[in-house]
């Protein structure tokens, strides 16, 4: 297998183009949602505010209903022919949303600020499929881009006797602390492709939060252009991003989040020391250390009952003679942290702390990391199957998830290699482990990327 990106200026040109994955034609224009303007006052309309007790949100949302961090979302029931929802004057310009009714296979949409969208019709995959017309069916929004966001004005349903209805949350919880390779940076559909994603929505009835932000570290300092450390920003609701500082600014202003107003993570996963790791960012073994082992007392003081999973740090591979080996950062740190809370075991398999050690050695291989330095599709997929397993056998946690998609658009496969970029302008990063071959005027040529920019893609610089 392997794995070609490149990075291309400016944005894609007024020329077409037709993207062919292994034969078959990819859309990289995704179904155009909008629709005029629905005021409360419509008739034809039922509108629910934001802060209806109908709407449940999924991760971490201000008081202003704007979305942060990885993969938040909204869920709600509804018994309705239409259902529309409002966006806010703080979402981000064409953010890539995934949506679904019931158990149907996620759809994609690019939503912007003061727009709104019609997302259910009777048109629409599942609608009724196995319902009767006045049965209550779920529909579940997630943002896709990790440094976008959304912000929920109002939701709107139409037909005779249309409602929404609350739908009550899962039993389990889960939180997942981290930076970009929990965040999903670099991965298909960035959020909902990541590791962390195929982990705690695969697990099946998992209600969770993904904290996670690309260059951030866990130390308390400026790190990829992210103001602070996970050990001061998981305490808050929004992210390190250029738009949490825009609303926020960094200073007394940042809301904290509130713990007791949600659910105890019964589990929490923690991934995190990469860029810490990084010689570029100045941060100690003694600073790590430190820093870890007051991060974890925060989750303890908050979620006294939470067990706590620490990942092992990757770090990469590196050519040794004739093969392969996997890297490590801060390895002795780590451990050591975990063994202080547990008598001086690293409680691999439980029963001996609140705090467990996962270790990566062996679960991923060289081509499951791709040239920017995060995994591809199946190395995030890899990782979330181990960390199942290890969850289901160490605390008992039964496997729910019964059939639904749980990634979608996954690239398994292999990329050709370019020759030449011909009329294509971008600016994006982009990541493909699929032969593609561009068309353009009718004549094929293959390229370094798997498809063109749709806005479903997040940058760091």
């Amino acid at each position: 297998m392997e794995l070609i990106r490149v990075m291309l200026f400016a944005f894609i040109s007024a020329t077409s183009a037709t993207i062919l994955q292994n034969g078959q034609v990819r859309p990289n224009n995704y179904p155009d949602t909008t629709v005029a303007t629905i005021l409360p006052s419509d008739p034809s309309w039922v509108t629910y505010m934001p802060n209806a007790p109908e709407l449940s949100y999924k991760g971490r949302w201000d008081h202003q209903y704007i979305s942060w961090w990885s993969a938040p979302g909204l869920k709600f029931g509804f018994q309705a022919q239409n259902v529309a929802i409002s966006f806010g004057n703080y979402t981000s310009e064409g953010v890539l949303l995934a949506y679904r009714i019931d158990g149907q296979d996620w759809m994609l949409t690019n939503v912007t600020a003061n727009s709104t969208h019609l997302f259910v019709t009777p048109e629409t995959a599942g609608y009724n499929l196995t319902h009767p017309s006045n049965a209550t069916q779920t529909f579940e929004m997630r943002v896709t881009n990790w440094a976008y966001g959304v912000q929920i004005e109002c939701v709107h349903a139409s037909g005779p006797g249309a409602r929404l209805v609350h739908v009550p949350n899962y039993a389990r919880t889960m939180e997942l602390i981290g930076d970009s390779l929990s965040a999903g940076q670099y991965a298909t559909l960035e959020g909902i492709s990541s590791y962390s994603w195929g982990l705690m929505y695969g697990l099946g009835n998992v209600e969770f939060s993904i904290t996670a932000y690309p260059g951030i570290c866990l130390h308390e300092s400026r790190c990829y252009g992210n103001l602070h450390g996970q050990t001061y920003q998981w305490l808050k609701i929004p992210d390190t991003s250029g738009r949490a500082l825009d609303i926020y600014g960094d200073g007394p202003d940042i809301p904290a989040w509130d713990f007791a107003a949600h659910p105890t993570a019964d589990i929490t996963v923690i991934n995190i020391g990469t860029n810490d790791n990084n010689t570029a960012n100045n941060i100690t073994s003694a600073e790590f250390h430190d820093s870890y082992i007051q991060l974890i007392n925060e989750i303890h003081a908050r979620w006294p009952a939470s067990q706590i999973v620490v990942i092992s740090l990757w770090s990469g591979f590196s050519q040794v003679g004739n093969t392969w080996a996997q890297g490590g950062g801060f390895v002795d740190t780590i451990q050591d942290v975990v063994r202080s809370f547990n008598n001086g075991s690293l409680n691999e398999r439980g029963g001996e702390g609140f705090v467990h050690y996962f270790n990566t050695t062996g679960i991923l291989e060289h081509n499951d990391i791709g040239p920017l330095y995060h995994p591809t599709d199946v190395g995030h997929i890899k990782l979330a199957s181990h960390l199942m397993q290890y969850i289901k056998l160490t605390f008992g946690w039964i496997l729910e998830q019964s059939g639904p998609e749980v990634q979608h658009e996954t690239l398994i496969g292999m990329i050709s290699r370019a020759t030449e970029v011909i009329g294509l302008q971008a600016k994006c990063f982009d990541i493909g482990t699929d032969t593609v071959t561009y068309l353009r005027d009718n004549e094929p040529f293959d390229i370094r990327f798997a498809y063109a920019c749709r806005r479903s893609r997040s940058f760091l610089y």
